[in-house]
């Protein structure tokens, strides 16, 4: 419906009173700009008193105006924050955290050194000086803000602890829980599990992997097993012994018959050896908390949940392993527990700042 010809001339009356006014305003600021700058205190307090009601305007957006310049422009300084890391900062970022295997940006910020420098000297990695310096000097929560799209759009891995036997030599082995390690600093103790790449079929013959971790380091091995029994065990640990940068002390395992047998018995306790065995409590997964999180992160999240079977999946699972666990333990930082609160019915836990390398903790 289409207004009547007497409400456009009042609109029309209206937009032209609103237009004297806005010139009389200014018109009156220009000449009480030209008086302010000459005024004492008290007179610019009543010169600005006078101006407040006459225009309605906020003081300080009258301070604003008569403390201009002629010929100065107003202009807002909001919008007008220049971003610092731009597309190519991010674009350069997502290769770093690809190699990085997707970590964290605490962790990730501890890598970023080492990891560029070694990417540019194998020549996988080439940076503008600009781009460089911006990577390397961008905190951890710039990081997970830079990513967090790349993230969204990449799914995540997701991975089930297989169940385990149990064994009749377990009730002359000593039990050691979670809390058993808070005296043993030294490296050379490890918790060790076994890994079953059956495909969710227990039946039949598929290989096994051994996985072993430091519990002072975190300095993880991980070997194939093409039978799960106590002599196919015991020689993969004794392989696995000989790749450690230190002298194994001690060997924490769960109540898998393969571990808990006459035979690994026998080898731990032979003086020659001096090594001491231990197992975990039964239906207790809590009591090797690290290499349970390393079946995780090491076993199911770079192989998979699939069936292998043979000699030839065995070979290439070994050379797969011999590459990983310098990505691991080279490349790798990690968090360490360095307290543990109960507060109510909930438990603070606070890590190591900032995460370091597992070949730092060695040295």
């Amino acid at each position: 419906m289409a207004p009547a010809r007497g409400d456009v001339q009042g609109l029309r009356s209206a937009r032209a009173d609103s237009l004297k006014e806005g010139e009389r305003i200014a018109l009156a600021l220009s000449a009480a700009a030209a008086r302010y700058r000459s005024l004492s205190r008290a007179g610019k307090q009543l010169l600005l008193n006078e101006l407040q009601a006459l225009t309605g305007y906020h003081r300080k957006s009258l301070l604003r105006r008569l403390n201009q310049q002629p010929g100065q422009r107003q202009s807002s300084q909001r919008g007008q924050h220049r971003r610092r890391y731009g597309p190519e900062v991010v674009e350069a970022l997502v290769p770093l955290w690809e190699a990085s295997d997707r970590l964290c940006g605490k962790r990730l910020h501890a890598l970023l050194p080492q990891l560029v420098e070694s990417l540019e000297h194998h020549g996988h990695l080439q940076l503008e000086q600009g781009v460089r310096a911006r990577v390397l000097t961008m905190s951890s929560a710039t990081i997970d803000r830079l990513l967090a799209p790349v993230r969204l759009s990449s799914g995540g891995n997701g991975w089930r602890r297989p169940p385990r036997a149990h064994s009749g030599v377990r009730r002359r082995v000593q039990v050691r829980t979670f809390k058993g390690w808070d005296d043993h600093k030294q490296p050379g103790w490890l918790e060790i599990d076994l890994v079953a790449h059956c495909g969710g079929r227990l039946e039949g013959r598929f290989i096994w992997t051994l996985v072993a971790t430091d519990i002072a380091t975190g300095w993880s091995e991980s070997l194939p097993v093409i039978t799960r029994d106590g002599a196919s065990v015991l020689a993969a640990i004794q392989r696995l012994r000989q790749q450690l940068p230190f002298p194994l002390r001690g060997i924490d395992a769960d109540n898998d018959p393969a571990f808990m047998n006459a035979l690994m018995e026998q080898w731990c306790d032979a003086p020659e050896q001096g090594i001491e065995l231990t197992r975990s409590r039964a239906y207790q997964s809590n009591d090797q908390a690290w290499v349970e999180q390393k079946n995780g992160m090491l076993i199911r999240r770079v192989v998979g949940y699939q069936r292998l079977v043979g000699l030839e999946a065995a070979q290439l699972l070994a050379e797969l392993y011999a590459a990983l666990r310098l990505f691991t333990n080279l490349f790798q930082p990690s968090f360490k527990l360095k307290s543990s609160v109960r507060e109510g019915g909930r438990i603070k836990r606070q890590g190591s700042a900032p995460p370091s390398g597992v070949t730092q903790e060695v040295l």
